[in-house]
């Protein structure tokens, strides 16, 4: 890639007013760990819910949706589309439960909701068990993507990305703690915003040049007339492009070819009928969890917590996907197969090279100036998401483990200090990790396989009192013996196949337990129940025992409005993402352009219910409050 200097000084320039502000927290920062972990529980809505979207878009992402794309079409989003259920329940079921509870991290719910030795023993467990492996898991398809576009656009080898990235992104983890993390996040996301639509537009204009026009419009009408004939077709992974025979899945459209019912299977039915409930998955936990729980907890309200997890769910799924979409379909016509790539690159490693290639690859064609807002946005797509697992891990680590289990009595620098040095550490086993990986699309299925099966209870541990620690100690077995196992037994099964047979056996261990095993002592359950009052038939002797009436329980979790927030929101988020590609496919097709107008019409009637169901929960929330100040006083 060409590079002026132009382009540096817009480089530089990202790179300073992300973080530079973030200099200047780290005083406040450094004052205990719950401003280091937590920002003092003062953190707004808006920048909560912005701090959200920025972290889950990564340097990975658009190489992993791309790559989605040209193996499945863009029906292969599905994926992580179906995921809408879960993020909008999120919102409406549970997001005020978290902030309710009070905790610095969600590990340290477990000593809340559990009793015993099992309890301590789940929330040590997991804090390495997620603050270190899954988290450095997860920093490592990260790092990987950003070595991938390295090696694409710069031809720099993956150690000197990774010492590059390590040295920008520990050094501002380690000094500004959350507070910095969040006010980067806020202006990275914008940044990267702006990036990526400039990369669909000027991917557009090469369709166009192709051609013989251009022009973004004129490659957006090119784009359409061509994929609208086409379909693709995976055999054995590798994707196989043909014109129209009613045999493939067709690119453009938005639901799977039910004729193909493998395909349909993995990319659609397991995504919306099991994984949304059934796996966990860093940034769409079931009941949230995370560093989107770390966020939750971090807002100065119940009111804040829902605002900020609403805000990032429709920003999430309805502003970022159609950019990401639309350079993946222009990446099919420039480069066609994999061989095109490695032609187009001849000094790119070939050990890279795949089908999430092509986004790094597209970015060729953008103009002075554009590239280096790309440069600048892929580098905060980078930061946003490592920051941010930098100290969400190290929350784990230091709260959850060190100062539980190790060191107790220590002074809060202390533990400041170790989560500075727990950041260096984290970095370098996810940068050992990202050389062992070989595509977005395969740590994501491991990432799935390993929590196949554990999605449901942490739904139901806030709506049935028998969920028990041994509970989560069986869910956490078993869903790692069975994503070892089940493949071991089944070697030619697919994923969607391993992942069904896996989700049912751990549920079904999990929920043996739960009327077999150890219970949780009933003090513990009346404290909870007192604390976080949460609703359901599952809890009714407990909320006898501890004094709370049926009414206030109504009060404080409105669960009819919650299940018109979540059908709504979802409707929303839905009708307005396929509005949008309906309006980017409309060109020449009548069809389509009605479709968009349904479509929207959908958007705005959800969009009114939604609206009206938030206000009255955000009332409800700030009433509760005011309740809870007078009993204060």
């Amino acid at each position: 890639m060409h590079i002026t200097w132009i382009d540096w000084v817009i480089v530089a320039a990202s790179i300073l007013v992300c973080f530079v502000p973030a200099l200047f927290l780290a005083k406040r920062s450094s004052g205990s760990t719950a401003e280091f972990f937590a920002s003092g529980r003062s953190v707004p809505w808006w920048l909560a819910g912005l701090s959200m979207v920025a972290t889950t878009f990564s340097s990975d992402t658009p190489n992993w949706v791309t790559e989605q794309v040209r193996k499945y079409g863009v029906a292969g989003n599905w994926q992580w589309w179906a995921f809408v259920l879960t993020g909008v329940a999120t919102v409406f079921f549970f997001a005020r439960l978290w902030r309710r509870s009070g905790v610095m991290t969600d590990l340290e719910f477990y000593e809340h909701r559990y009793s015993g030795t099992a309890a301590s023993v789940v929330r040590g467990f997991r804090a390495i068990y997620l603050g270190l492996f899954f988290n450095c898991f997860i920093m490592g398809m990260v790092t990987l993507a950003a070595c991938k576009i390295a090696n694409i656009l710069f031809g720099m080898p993956a150690w000197q990305t990774i010492v590059i990235c390590g040295i920008l992104n520990v050094v501002f983890a380690a000094h500004s703690g959350l507070w910095g993390v969040l006010v980067i996040d806020m202006i990275q996301f914008f940044i990267k915003m702006t990036a990526v639509f400039a990369a669909a537009w000027f991917s557009l204009v090469e369709v166009g040049r192709l051609a013989g026009d251009a022009s973004g419009w004129a490659g957006l009408k090119v784009l359409v007339e061509k994929l609208s004939t086409q379909q693709v077709v995976t055999t054995n992974g590798v994707p196989v492009m043909s014109v129209s025979d009613g045999k493939g899945q067709p690119i453009l459209d938005m639901l799977p070819n039910f004729t193909m019912p493998d395909l349909a299977l993995m990319i659609f039915i397991l995504p919306i009928a099991i994984s949304w409930w059934a796996n966990w998955y860093p940034g769409s936990e079931p009941g949230g969890g995370s560093y989107i729980a770390q966020r939750m907890l971090a807002s100065k309200s119940e009111k804040d917590s829902l605002g900020g997890t609403l805000f990032f769910n429709i920003a999430h799924y309805v502003l970022r996907p159609w950019p990401w979409i639309i350079t993946a379909l222009c990446s099919i016509i420039v480069y066609p197969d994999l061989a095109s790539i490695i032609k187009a690159f001849p000094n790119a490693d070939p050990k890279l090279i795949g089908h999430d290639s092509a986004f790094p690859a597209m970015l060729m064609f953008l103009p002075v100036g554009f590239v280096g807002l790309m440069i600048g946005g892929l580098i905060a797509a980078n930061s946003s998401t490592i920051l941010t697992h930098l100290n969400w891990g190290s929350s784990y680590l230091v709260h959850d483990f060190y100062r539980r289990f190790i060191k107790k009595d220590a002074s809060e620098t202390h533990y400041v200090n170790v989560g500075r040095l727990s950041t260096v550490f984290l970095y370098v086993v996810a940068a050992l990790l990202s050389l062992t990986m070989s595509s977005a699309q395969q740590a994501f299925q491991i990432l799935l396989s390993i929590g196949a099966g554990t999605g449901l209870l942490y739904l139901a541990r806030w709506f049935w009192w028998r969920v028990s620690a041994w509970c989560e100690v069986v869910a956490m077995v078993m869903s790692l013996v069975t994503a070892v196992a089940v493949p071991y037994f089944m070697p030619h099964a697919d994923f969607a196949t391993t992942t069904i047979i896996q989700v049912a056996l751990t549920t079904l261990s999990w929920l043996i337990t739960a009327y077999v095993g150890p219970q949780t002592d009933r003090a513990t359950l009346i404290a909870f129940c007192q604390k976080v009052k949460p609703a359901g038939p599952g809890w009714t002797d407990i909320r006898a025992e501890a004094g709370i009436s049926d009414v206030e329980i109504a009060q404080e979790n409105r669960i009819g409005s919650a299940f018109v927030g979540w059908i709504s929101g979802c409707a929303l988020i839905w009708g307005s993402l396929f509005a949008i590609g309906n309006f980017l496919y409309s060109s020449g097709d009548p069809k389509r352009l009605t479709m968009a107008w349904v479509l929207t019409a959908v958007t705005l009637v959800s969009g009114t219910v939604l609206l009206k169901v938030t206000q009255q929960l955000w009332a409800d929330s700030t009433a509760s409050q005011a309740r809870e100040d007078a009993k204060r006083v």
